[in-house]
């Protein structure tokens, strides 16, 4: 979802023959790859996108997720794990799309956990195709992983990966602004339940002509990748 909502792709069929979406190298790079190569086409209709017109946020303790009016498409996020990994890379990423591209910036980063975590789920029958060569993972103190980090903030932008994947699952791209605080897929999934609550919140918007188009969603096409 992460791929398609950074390509621009928002008309897609996807036909899967097992329990799940295959993880690759454990990022969306992959994904991106491959559909560019399949080739993506302008089809003869206008996109649809949904338009924030007041803030809409959602807690969990002391985890928020956000929405707010913005004319293209940013997110702010920051997460905090107390480990020493952590504490060297970069714990927030704020990332604006008009200035820069998906695939650039935020494809390449790869999913993360903890060596525990992975005996412990190995243990109980799950993630068996879990391996270096698919995340990123750490012991007590350090990476694992022989080549080290793909960014600095490899492990923010993964959530920033995870979260454009998130809200696509509303059907349509956002034209607002995304701010999170240690917010995952569950809490992300309920940002969009609550907006979809509150209908004055919210419209539909289409664009004529491309010059109208908030140069942010330009910039998520493979062609300016």
């Amino acid at each position: 979802m992460s791929a398609l909502a950074g390509l621009g792709i928002d008309n897609a069929l996807v036909d899967l023959t097992g329990p799940e979406i295959p993880i690759l190298d454990g990022s969306s790079a992959p994904f991106v790859y491959l559909l560019q190569s399949a080739g993506i086409v302008e089809q003869d209709a206008p996109k649809r996108y949904v338009r924030i017109l007041r803030p809409i946020e959602v807690r969990d303790g002391d985890k928020l997720a956000r929405l707010t009016p913005h004319n293209g498409f940013k997110i702010e996020f920051t997460i905090d794990f107390k480990h020493p990994v952590f504490e060297k890379s970069g714990k927030t990423v704020s990332i604006d799309f008009a200035e820069t591209a998906y695939a650039k910036e935020v494809a390449r980063a790869r999913t993360f956990g903890f060596m525990h975590e992975v005996e412990a789920l190995r243990n109980s029958g799950l993630a068996l195709g879990g391996s270096l060569d698919n995340a990123i993972v750490m012991d007590e103190y350090r990476v694992l992983n022989v080549e080290g980090l793909r960014y600095e903030d490899e492990f923010v932008k993964h959530k920033v990966l995870d979260a454009i994947g998130d809200l696509y699952l509303l059907g349509y791209p956002i034209i607002g602004a995304f701010e999170a605080y240690k917010s995952g897929h569950a809490l992300n999934n309920a940002l969009l339940r609550e907006l979809l609550q509150h209908q004055e919140a919210w419209e539909f918007v289409s664009f004529e002509r491309s010059e109208d188009v908030p140069p942010a969603f330009l910039h998520l096409h493979p062609l300016t990748a």
